[in-house]
């Protein structure tokens, strides 16, 4: 009885985390006029502006969502701006630091990850050292891609078309210090729905940019939208830079075990619910943003009894 109690109870805290942290940033919104002068691009400016700011204050409280929205959820992105694929890299900030990587993408800028080679680059905050978790060793930290690398052939590394050109691997615009858990987990719900759209031939715009704190050199989120031009995909979140049993110094990127951190998943997503699954040799295996979160619930909830099973002996 006890330990159906302990369950239930942690399943309750677990879910009112995950569902507290989607309107955490509902407020926040980088819109403008769609009128086309010059006041609007400057206010559009400024609320982008204003809105990593805002964002880059935020400090994660262990055992919140491990993403929350942004504008509500929805992209402020044109999709009548897309013409052709391309990539635009933002230029390393004065510290080599990453900045926004827009990406304007069809079917043909999908690729696979088979073969793919060593990489190099060695971005700002990245250590590479490995760390007990749990009596497990772990590499914390990824080379993280802004714009995934499977979504980026047949494209060089200026973001021009060139037809056979393999994905943006090592591209130093392109990389930054995410940790395992957002890159491999939480950033590859918003990836798929980006990619499965582009396996049904669909057009989307798509944008990242690495989030920082002043003169810190590990990014403390990525904010990631898209928005397709049928509709079909249209999301706006913020991914915490955060990794389960880890903690992080952000100013250099050195982590340490701690195992009161603790993340309860992805919060909901409500939009693109249309763009389905696709069975294209592309994707291993379709994967719905309900059955990823539902992992990244479980993956989180796992550290969160373990943490709770010890303070209780």
């Amino acid at each position: 009885m006890r330990r159906w109690r302990l369950g239930t109870v942690l399943s309750i805290l677990g879910l009112a985390v995950l569902l507290g942290g989607c309107s955490s940033l509902d407020s926040l919104t980088d819109s403008a006029s769609s009128t086309d002068n010059a006041s609007s691009s400057t206010a559009t400016s400024d609320n982008v502006k204003g809105t990593y700011a805002t964002l880059a204050k935020q400090t994660y409280q262990s055992g919140g969502a491990a993403a929350i929205k942004v504008n509500n959820g929805k992209s402020t992105l044109k999709a009548s701006l897309w013409k052709h694929a391309k990539i635009d890299y933002g230029n390393l900030d004065s510290l080599n630091r990453t900045t926004t990587d827009t990406a304007y993408l069809s079917k043909a800028n999908l690729g696979r990850s088979e073969g793919r080679t060593a990489q190099t680059w060695s971005p700002t905050g990245w250590h590479n050292q490995p760390i007990k978790v749990n009596g497990k060793r772990v590499y914390p930290q990824n080379r993280g891609h802004l714009i995934a690398y499977t979504l980026s052939f047949n494209l060089t590394n200026t973001g021009t078309y060139k037809a056979g050109e393999a994905g943006s691997l090592d591209n130093p615009k392109n990389l930054a210090t995410q940790t395992a858990y957002s890159n491999q987990k939480t950033m590859q719900i918003y990836e798929n729905q980006v990619r499965t759209a582009l396996e049904q031939g669909k057009k989307v715009i798509y944008r990242v940019t690495t989030v920082f704190r002043g003169n810190e050199l590990m990014p403390r989120g990525y904010w990631s939208q898209a928005v397709s031009t049928d509709g079909s995909v249209n999301f706006n979140v913020y991914i915490w830079n955060v990794e389960p049993g880890v903690s992080f110094d952000y100013a250099t990127g050195r982590g340490k075990a701690d195992a009161s951190m603790q993340v309860a998943g992805a919060d909901k997503v409500t939009s693109s619910n249309s763009t389905g699954t696709s069975t294209s040799s592309y994707s291993r295996k379709p994967t719905t943003s309900k059955q990823v979160e539902k992992e990244l619930y479980k993956y989180g909830y796992k550290y969160a009894k373990k943490a709770y099973n010890k303070a209780t002996k």
